[in-house]
Parts: C-alpha cells; sequence; structure tokens
C-alpha cells in the first residue's frame, strides 16, 4: 500500500527532526524520525533521521535507485569501511553491502532518489575536506556530489556569523538540512537538524546571526515522485 509523508513537491515543507518523537521500524534496533515518504511504506522513496543501537548488524542487501547518507554520530561500517560522524556517501544503484555498527550511530539518509546506474559510490570525509570561497561574502562551499548526465548536486554550505545572505532563489528545488548553528528567514528560525524542501521556483532571504553549517542538495526533486492531487 502506498504512503505519503510531505509527499506534495509543489509545497515548502520544514521539520525540526531534534523535536520528534523517534518512531519503531521493523527492525528493533532501529529507530527513525521520516521526513518525506512517497510509496509503500517499507520500499518507497524516503527521507529521514535514523537511530542504530550499539552492535546493530544487517544482512547483505542491495540498494534500488542508491541510497545517500550523512553520518551525524558515531560509525557507520559495512564491508567497505568504516565511516565516522562527518562523513557523506553516496551508495549508487545496485551497490551491495551488510552494514553494521559497533558504537551505534544516527544518519541522515535518502533512499530510492539517485536511479541511473552511471552513478559514481562517493565517500567524503567532510571534516577533513577542503572548503571554498563563494562569490558571496561570508560563504564557503563544500562539493560532495557532482557527475555528468545527472542534474542533483549536493554541498556543504558554511556560513559565518552575521551573514545576510539576501534573496535567494532554487530555479528548480532544494533540500537544506542544518549539521549546526541555525539560520533564519521570513517564515521562521531553523536550528541544527532542521529540514527544509523548496518547491520548483522558490525563493527565501536566510540570514544567520550565529553562523551554521548546512546540507544542501539541488535540483533533486526531479527524481522524486510526488503526490500531489
Amino acid at each position: 500500500m502506498s504512503e505519503s509523508i510531505n509527499g506534495d513537491l509543489s509545497v515548502r515543507v520544514t521539520a525540526d527532526t531534534a523535536r520528534m518523537e523517534w518512531t519503531a521500524s521493523p527492525s528493533p534496533s532501529v529507530q527513525r524520525k521520516r521526513v518525506h515518504l512517497v510509496g509503500p511504506a517499507e520500499a518507497g522513496q524516503v527521507t529521514s533521521v535514523v537511530r542504530y543501537a550499539p552492535h546493530s548488524r544487517f544482512h547483505a542487501h542491495d540498494h534500488p535507485d542508491g541510497e545517500e547518507i550523512l553520518v551525524l554520530e558515531g560509525v557507520f561500517s559495512d564491508e567497505h569501511g568504516d565511516w565516522p560522524e562527518g562523513t557523506f556517501l553516496l551508495n549508487p544503484e545496485g551497490f551491495h553491502h551488510a552494514p553494521f555498527s559497533t558504537p551505534g550511530r544516527v544518519l541522515f539518509v535518502k533512499l530510492r532518489q539517485f536511479a541511473g546506474r552511471g552513478r559514481r559510490h562517493v565517500v567524503v570525509h567532510m571534516r577533513r575536506a577542503p572548503w571554498s570561497p563563494t562569490a558571496e561574502p561570508g560563504v564557503e562551499r563544500q562539493e560532495l556530489y557532482r557527475q555528468s548526465g545527472f542534474a542533483d548536486c549536493m554541498d556543504l554550505e558554511r556560513w559565518r556569523p552575521g551573514t545576510d545572505r539576501g534573496v535567494v532563489e532554487y530555479e528548480q528545488g532544494a533540500e537544506l538540512f542544518v549539521l549546526d548553528g541555525a539560520f533564519a528567514d521570513e517564515a521562521g528560525r531553523y536550528a541544527a537538524r532542521s529540514w527544509l524542501r523548496f518547491p520548483v521556483g522558490s525563493r527565501h532571504r536566510p540570514r544567520t546571526d550565529e553562523g551554521c553549517t548546512i546540507y544542501v542538495k539541488r535540483s533533486g526533486l526531479r527524481y522524486l515522485a510526488s503526490d500531489a492531487k
């Protein structure tokens, strides 16, 4: 049976996942906070914050249409390596692994949103990767993913304290996830672990007093199913 959480892509949505309650999953060692779902409850396109108990282990499995991970706490491991807090992973369509975690972990996860077997497997150690200046004063960027032939791109952005960005436009839509600090716009304030999704053609006026680090995904909405009526 198809289900939906924030499935209308024409609507701006926000979720403060730090204030959301954890909910159960089919695995007794996994809890989650879902901010987006379109499709079957356990096989649809989904975006979540997920918590794995210490000593969690999972059987080997594939990832239809890929998987994207930000390691927020702990260590995520599989037969390919150990990925500590501050790691970005893109496991493309056809990727196969058997994940586990000895200390436990908390992840920001996007599933079934990366169709295309030509995508690269990507690992970025965000705490060690360099930052690059942008044309905007007070804003630095760290590239996470770009690939010819695919529209979506992901970056970290670091905004210095006191940065006022003026009007920011998202011609092809965007998703933001606040990793640390906070920012505000005309609609509200967004602290660490807030998730926002902006429809195609939307704009806002973000600013930050204390500074912040934000995961930004642009042009990804074209790969999402919508439940808009």
